[in-house]
């Protein structure tokens, strides 16, 4: 049984991986984009963005390399963008029509499910330089089932209270290090929210955070947990 608010079904959760922390969850039909960063990054030059559709987009922080896409996609798909306030602010400013600012602790109800933020370690600004709150993650539950994006952050105990109180289908967790938490730490991450299926992101994009697959995938191995290091474009289901 779910600890949370909704009860989850015998059922899957398609996931499509687009390159760095960006993913797209479906999600009771309705289709939740997480961290658009796609035009800018040369791994990802497959992905065509003008395809992308998505009922919802979720921005962890306000780094580029979270939002480059973001507008563009707010305006071809008309999804209702949720982000802390002052990411919100400036996506709504720059022609995003729909956004939901959603700040740390708070939580919000739609057709699909909850969504709550929760706490983060990382800086945040906006591409101009500008103030971008704060960092933060997301826990989503749905009648389908529950998965939490760590968006960019350190290991911290916080995540301890989601595995207190979410049992989860998978959770996405930044794996690359130097930025955010490394494989080590993204292990014990995921003993602390009490996840086995780990869909890794925020690797390799950067020479900063390129990681040794094999070996990666062994640590969560010798863990009893499963890291699925998708190739940008490749969709699952957990």
């Amino acid at each position: 049984m779910c600890h949370g608010m909704f009860l989850a079904k015998s059922s899957s959760m398609k996931v499509i991986y687009y390159g760095h922390a960006c993913f797209l969850v479906e999600v009771s039909g309705k289709r939740l984009l997480f961290d658009p960063f796609i035009t800018p990054n040369p791994l990802a030059k497959m992905i065509k963005v003008k395809n992308i559709q998505a009922d919802y987009m979720l921005i962890s922080h306000g780094h580029d390399d979270h939002i480059a896409d973001a507008i563009k996609i707010a305006k071809q798909t008309g999804a209702l963008t949720v982000a802390n306030f002052e990411v919100a602010e400036w996506l709504n400013k720059k022609g995003a029509a729909k956004v939901h600012a959603l700040n740390p602790g708070g939580y919000v109800d739609f057709d699909f499910g909850r969504v709550k933020s929760v706490s983060a370690i990382h800086s945040s600004s906006m591409p101009n330089g500008t103030y971008g709150g704060v960092a933060g993650g997301f826990v989503v539950e749905s009648k389908e089932g529950n998965f939490y994006y760590s968006g960019d952050t350190a290991l911290t105990g916080d995540m301890r209270l989601i595995g207190d109180t979410t049992k989860l289908m998978f959770a996405a967790l930044c794996i690359g290090g130097n930025f955010t938490m490394g494989v080590e730490d993204a292990v014990r991450a995921a003993e602390f929210i009490r996840c086995h299926e780990i869909l890794g992101v925020h690797y390799d994009t950067f020479p900063e955070i390129k990681i040794n697959h094999l070996k990666a995938q062994e640590k969560f191995t010798s863990s009893g947990r499963n890291l699925h290091l998708l190739k940008i474009g490749e969709a699952m289901n957990f």
